[in-house]
């Protein structure tokens, strides 16, 4: 008998465990797959730092790097958006042209160019400014509020302020370097990490880097925009990845026609960079971006950026040799702090999904009240005609 009591206890106790870790995984899947994402953008800015220190052109790696995210993505896009890939229009289409020319060609092209003139580490530390511009952009189209008395919102106020700050004191300020792990940055003879020393170069960078942010800003609003209209993640992927491919190619025509060499590849660090970036960094990285900015929107995709900056900065120093300098520490820490100040003050402005099955509930409610209303009526009216229907015969 004490067993038959306990096997049902055993089995709700199965079944609380088994729903709760269900729902633990569903809260934490957009955690995972942005941490994905900055591991993996720390992993091309490593990859491609060293192939154009070998003299890959940046707007040749963006064109293959789009084409290879195409012919990766499209079969999966053609079999299984079937059935939620809507009837493309004009409308859709010329945000998806937008698309492909924000973060495909301005953002990519800048990014790359930016970080020839600096290291691996100062172009990733640069980006952690995406989510404050991101915050700036909303406030200018009024997808975000504002309140004077809020600390929240004073929060994010100074944290745009901070990370640009912090951006700044990068850019101008070096200081002693710093060895990471016994090595030191002056170990490498690459050429190519001469121009780190150059303030005019790092301003250089900082220009170009600061304007692939907003164009990256730009680009995950619009996406944001666009899979209202078109919920089809992987097909929107694939056609970014082509017109994106499209479009660099025709830029790189112009930029590399004296140098026609660049387009050939060989079986080295060049090739690695232009199939990893390409696979993970522009067909999975725009996929499961679409993903989480249905659910979390902009803001939270962008609030990982400081982990893509301290795994290049371990990366960089340890594969590439770069000289970590003081000032950029400092002002990568100023970055950061400016940056989680504007998390904080959005964290209060989304409502996680697991708070919307209560909007469904209060709907049940308020039908079953409704109801209630209505039957308690229909006895009420019962009754008066029983109670007229007893006058007339005792008056007749």
């Amino acid at each position: 008998m004490r067993r038959q009591k306990v096997r049902p206890y055993l089995g709700l106790s199965c079944m609380f465990i088994m729903e709760s870790s269900s729902n633990w995984y569903e809260r934490s899947k957009p955690f995972i797959a942005v941490t994905f994402l900055q591991f993996g953008f720390a992993g091309m800015d490593v990859l491609s730092k060293a192939a154009m220190n070998k003299g890959m052109s940046n707007y040749v790696l963006v064109v293959y790097r789009h084409l290879v995210a195409f012919f990766a993505i499209a079969p999966f896009a053609l079999f299984l958006d079937k059935k939620v890939r809507p009837k493309m229009t004009f409308s859709i289409f010329m945000k998806i042209v937008a698309l492909s020319i924000l973060e495909p060609v301005i953002d990519q092209n800048l990014y790359f160019l930016g970080m020839k003139y600096t290291t691996a580490t100062f172009a990733a530390a640069m980006t952690n400014m995406l989510p404050a511009i991101t915050f700036f952009m909303a406030c200018i189209l009024r997808l975000e509020k504002i309140k004077i008395k809020s600390i929240r919102s004073i929060a994010k106020v100074v944290g745009t302020l901070a990370t640009v700050s912090g951006a700044m004191v990068m850019t101008l300020l070096k200081g002693p370097i710093i060895e990471l792990f016994g090595r030191h940055g002056g170990s490498n003879h690459n050429l190519h990490h001469d121009a780190d020393e150059n303030t005019q170069h790092a301003i250089k960078g900082f220009i170009m880097i600061t304007i692939g942010c907003f164009s990256w800003a730009c680009f995950v609003i619009l996406q944001t925009i666009t899979l209202e209209a078109y919920p089809a993640e992987l097909s929107l992927t694939a056609w970014i990845c082509i017109l994106g491919a499209a479009e660099g190619a025709a830029v790189a025509m112009i930029m590399e026609r004296a140098n026609p060499s660049v387009w050939y590849l060989k079986w080295d660090m060049k090739l690695l960079a232009v199939v990893y970036s390409g696979i993970v960094c522009s067909g999975l990285a725009y996929y499961m971006q679409g993903l989480v900015l249905k659910t979390r929107g902009p803001v939270f995709v962008t609030a990982f950026n400081p982990l893509c900056m301290v795994i290049v900065a371990i990366m960089g120093s340890l594969i590439l040799a770069e000289k970590l300098f003081l000032g950029r520490l400092i002002g990568a820490i100023v970055i950061v702090l400016g940056l989680y100040l504007v998390v904080w003050g959005k964290s209060k402005d989304y409502k996680p999904p697991s708070n919307e099955p209560v909007l469904p509930a209060k709907q049940v409610t308020e039908e079953a009240n409704t109801k209630k209303e209505h039957c308690n009526h229909h006895h009420i009216a019962i009754s008066n005609l029983r109670a007229g229907i007893t006058t007339l015969e005792e008056q007749a």
